[in-house]
């Protein structure tokens, strides 16, 4: 059963690991519940990861990274999450330094942030 937090006051959007039930029982302790959302203007790659613990917690030596092209042809699928700021930070320790956290505008309209490719163009 999923639980939903009411304190979820940010939203995050995952186009790769944090979508895995596996990945969110060890970074949140609960599994989300998201919606289907797509963010426009940026192209996914494959990025190697060297932290064991990140690929112990996701099974995978290669987690996708998206980075900023301006092009409106181009999208990333993936899914929004409703949670907390202490998740978020949460969030933020399970991820690598090879990306980094931006806020993006989703096709939906909903801010949400998005870990991105750390060497990618700002959008704007």
């Amino acid at each position: 059963m999923t639980q939903t937090d009411p304190t979820a006051t940010e939203n995050l959007f995952s186009y790769g690991t944090l979508q895995l039930e596996p990945v969110q029982l060890a970074t949140f302790g609960r599994k989300l519940d998201g919606k289907a959302d797509e963010m426009p203007g940026f192209s996914l790659d494959m990025l190697r990861i060297d932290d064991p613990e990140v690929v112990a917690t996701s099974g995978k030596t290669h987690h996708p990274v998206v980075r900023y092209s301006g092009d409106a042809k181009d999208k990333v699928e993936g899914m929004v999450f409703a949670i907390t700021p202490e998740e978020l930070r949460q969030s933020d320790d399970y991820e690598v330094s090879a990306y980094r956290r931006d806020r993006v505008v989703l096709a939906s309209g909903i801010a949400a942030w998005v870990y991105v490719d750390a060497t990618s163009p700002r959008q704007g």
